[in-house]
């Protein structure tokens, strides 16, 4: 009778997580495996005529022969990088002066300045960004009351004024999570490390960053697979000498309707932002278990 009662028990268990985990796999299955899938059948044909399609490599022979395409394809993972890097290192004192430093409201407060930009869509953050600086911008203006240059200055379309859109859009993706995980660490062991002879570069080597590394990687992930696969803001900011992969994509797939080479780079940089992710964790020596869990 107690093996058939816990059979049961166990059953009804096994039951249960199985409905509580069918709308994740059904949202696996049916919003990233299925259009991934097609997405590469889609790149490994070639037009022959109307409605006509054979298999071929084709697609990712332009690719690859074509220095337009893989100069761009270089330089978006490399601006992402750098962007991720430039997140992390402003973000980490922000984050660790919220979680540790601040108290009682103060820090509620300080956390929610955090939030209050991205209550506006990205849309219409980056043209706020257009609006000051461009040369007829605000901070245009500023500079000539000041008397600091005799002339409008145009501050758009160049690769710094991207990478602050960027690093700007991602910032709250990587405090969140250096914030959570930060929170957790004890003050006892900050306060040992200082007994023990410790300034605050050997505290924060040998005691912050070990405990935050999980929240890192995972800002890290975050924030540069957000960047990677940004159009708005490098194409805004950048204007039309961005040279963004996005827009390469876009392209095929909007203004050429070439959607053989649109689906082949997406896939490419499906394959980029999973290699890159992959290396960050084995560099970070963290498991992607560590960085979700």
């Amino acid at each position: 009778m107690k093996n058939t009662s816990g059979s049961v028990a166990g059953g009804g268990l096994k039951l249960g997580v199985l409905l509580m985990a069918t709308p994740l796999l059904l949202w696996l299955v049916l919003l990233v495996i299925l259009p991934h899938l097609d997405l590469l059948m889609v790149s490994l044909r070639e037009r022959i005529s109307y409605g006509k399609y054979a298999f071929s490599f084709a697609n990712y022979i332009e690719f690859f022969t074509e220095p337009l395409y893989w100069n761009t394809y270089v330089r978006t993972a490399t601006m992402s990088i750098l962007a991720t890097a430039l997140t992390l290192v402003i973000g980490f004192p922000i984050s660790y002066y919220i979680a540790k430093v601040m108290r009682g409201r103060g820090k509620s407060v300080l956390f929610l300045m955090c939030l209050i930009p991205f209550w506006v869509s990205e849309l219409v953050r980056t043209f706020g960004w257009m609006i000051l600086l461009r040369e007829s911008g605000v901070i245009s203006h500023f500079l000539q009351w000041a008397g600091l240059v005799d002339r409008p200055v145009e501050m758009l379309y160049n690769d710094v004024t991207i990478m602050v859109g960027l690093v700007y859009t991602s910032m709250l993706f990587m405090v969140v999570p250096l914030v959570s995980v930060l929170d957790s660490l004890d003050d006892s062991l900050i306060e040992a490390g200082y007994d023990l002879g410790g300034n605050a570069f050997t505290v924060t080597r040998d005691i912050v960053i070990p405990h935050a590394m999980p929240g890192i990687a995972s800002g890290c992930i975050v924030v540069f697979m957000l960047t990677l696969g940004n159009y708005l803001t490098p194409n805004l900011l950048g204007g039309k000498s961005s040279l963004w992969f996005t827009e390469q994509i876009y392209t095929q797939f909007i203004t050429r309707f070439n959607w053989e080479s649109g689906s082949a780079f997406g896939f490419l940089l499906l394959v980029l932002s999973s290699l890159i992710v992959w290396l960050g964790l084995k560099l970070s020596r963290q498991t992607l278990s560590d960085t979700v869990g």
